[in-house]
């Protein structure tokens, strides 16, 4: 679990990061916004199709070698990119190379290797755990990403970023299950049950299903919006980039708390319940902060606010699939779940962009982030999760 944390934690600082880098590209590659955007919102889109596809290997033959592959992916797309500062490049190397290495080294083959290995009580708080990792990895690498950028240039902290992510190689090798006793001859295998196949159709055909998907999508939508373009909402209102960069630290390290909660809340609560109460405050969030004075103080509270509900979306939505479906192929039909967050997360930086580019402001992003925020929270209440048996009271 621990392990698990610590891979997340670099592959999430890296990525959670790159919103720092739309200015500093813009400025010496003379690329604009709109492009610089779409290359990144292309990356979120990557991240999402990558973690199925991956977490389908990742079920059948082992999350280390998942990881690794991941890992030289990601430095190399950030080695590739201040080579290639033109569209097709920065497509490729962080809209393509990069973005699928993280999601080699992401949620559902870190949260689908540790559930296995864990009782289904334990389940919540250990993708709770998991999850803070990445949360730390934002709060971490922001700050240093953003002082590198001043004082060395964006390429120089692009190298350092991939140097970085090179420490998931030998972290994952700790991700090696144990090796489990010979079978008796005769005895069910691990593997008896429905296949991928079929697990996948049953899934699909279940409404709770979907309900998760559409939350998770709004998650996205979310993340990737802001991850990309709160930078930018900052410099509109005059403040400087080291404003932006101590936004998305105190994000990341409000959403430590936010996740070990949500994972913690998760033994004692219906996890539906708590998606829908983090989907709610979301709305509210934002809507104080667009009646709010746009100054530092306000900016770093509503980084603090939102990044309690930052990724505390991933332990329960984990969970749930976990309950619904077992882990047997958790990676896959979480990878499943995290495509849908990665959509919304194509739509959410590459709207942003268009929407800075056509307006000169982010009003109508801010908009949509309510209304899907609402949605979001009614669609997560019908999901079928039984009530909780209640704990037994002590003599």
């Amino acid at each position: 679990m621990v392990v698990a944390a610590t891979i997340l934690t670099l592959t999430m600082g890296v990525r959670q990061s790159l919103g720092l880098f739309v200015v500093p590209i813009h400025d010496s590659a003379g690329l604009s916004i709109a492009t610089i955007s779409f290359a990144l919102a292309v990356g979120q889109l990557m991240w999402g199709v990558a973690q199925p596809l991956f977490g389908m290997y990742a079920d059948r033959h082992g999350s280390v070698g998942v990881v690794q592959l991941g890992g030289l992916m990601l430095a190399g797309g950030l080695v590739l990119a201040p080579f290639l500062p033109n569209e097709w490049g920065l497509l490729f190397a962080l809209g393509v190379l990069s973005a699928a290495g993280a999601g080699a080294g992401s949620f559902s083959i870190l949260i689908g290797a540790t559930a296995r290995l864990l009782p289904p009580e334990r389940r919540p708080f250990a993708a709770g755990f998991i999850n803070a990792g990445g949360s730390f990895g934002q709060f971490l690498f922001a700050p240093i990403a953003q002082a590198i950028i001043a004082t060395a240039g964006w390429a120089s902290a692009m190298f350092t970023l991939a140097a970085t992510s090179l420490l998931t190689l030998p972290l994952a090798r700790f991700l090696r299950a144990p090796t489990a006793p010979a079978a008796t001859p005769g005895a069910p295998t691990a593997d008896a049950g429905p296949g991928l196949g079929a697990e996948v159709r049953r899934a699909f055909a279940d409404r709770s299903y979907w309900c998760l998907h559409l939350g998770f999508f709004t998650c996205g939508l979310h993340i990737a919006f802001l991850a990309t373009h709160l930078p930018g909402e900052i410099a509109l209102c005059g403040l400087s980039a080291n404003v932006s960069a101590a936004a998305l630290a105190l994000i990341g390290l409000f959403n430590i708390a936010g996740s070990l909660s949500a994972g913690a809340l998760g033994q004692r609560y219906r996890m539906k319940s708590l998606l829908a109460a983090i989907y709610a405050s979301r709305a509210l969030i934002i809507a104080i902060y667009l009646v709010s004075p746009r100054t530092p103080l306000t900016f770093y509270a509503f980084a603090a606010a939102i990044g309690f509900t930052w990724l505390a979306t991933v332990p329960p939505t984990a969970g749930l699939v976990g309950k619904l479906f077992g882990t047997r192929y958790l990676a896959t039909l979480f990878g499943l779940t995290l495509l849908s967050h990665q959509i919304g997360g194509f739509f959410g930086a590459w709207l942003g962009g268009i929407t800075i580019s056509r307006y000169g402001d982010y009003s109508w992003m801010w908009y949509l982030d309510i209304g899907f925020a609402l949605l979001a929270a009614a669609a997560n209440l019908p999901i079928r999760e039984a009530r909780l048996a209640p704990r037994p009271v002590a003599a």
